[in-house]
């Protein structure tokens, strides 16, 4: 099995642009900038969408244009459309647990209290992936609103932005679903 959906979390427009909820927006970017895909506003999937073929297998890349918490609604009909399964998908985050620069794999679970994974969940079911983006916490559980919806610090950018480009480096794997090696890469400092 290979991942044919990568969706990259993230509010839209120039507003939430730079804020550390746009996490999985700034790898999906930089993904098919990487790939030589571009991105077109899909009205059908709520999102922006870039296609491409893979070593014969059809990659869609998303970005639900429907704010975090209706992520789900993107998700569910792009995947639904094309057939594709939970477990060929990857849902690429924000993560608050951890700090920045670190970024891991993860297969189900929780969803931790991300807004968005929690839509997801909702409408396909937990079997997908997740590739979490440390984006830090502020410490104190009342603000993380204002806290994922501003931009970090320039060091805390630095080492997201560089745990994003440890990810561009094992898009290989990740694309087929070779979880183990990615993760060999992904979770070691």
């Amino acid at each position: 099995m290979v991942i044919k959906l990568v969706v990259g979390l993230g509010n839209p427009g120039r507003e939430y642009e730079d804020t550390r909820h746009n996490a999985g927006f700034w790898y999906a970017d930089l993904l098919a900038k990487k790939l030589g895909m571009r991105f077109n506003l899909e009205g059908k999937y709520f999102g922006e969408v870039a296609k491409t073929k893979l070593d014969g297998n059809d990659l869609f890349l998303l970005k639900p244009q429907t704010y975090m918490n209706l992520s789900g609604k993107s998700v569910q009909a792009l995947s639904s459309f094309f057939k594709i399964s939970p477990e060929e998908i990857i849902v690429v985050h924000d993560e608050l647990d951890f700090k920045p620069g670190v970024i891991k794999i993860k297969h189900a679970g929780g969803n931790g209290g991300h807004n968005g994974l929690k839509d997801i969940d909702r409408v396909i079911g937990k079997n997908y992936w997740r590739l979490r983006i440390g984006i830090g916490h502020p410490g104190d559980s009342n603000k993380v609103a204002g806290y994922v919806l501003n931009s970090p610090v320039i060091d805390d950018r630095i080492e997201i932005d560089r745990a994003i480009d440890k990810a561009l480096s094992v898009t290989k794997q990740i694309l087929a679903s070779d979880f183990t090696a990615a993760q060999r890469v992904l979770h070691t400092n």
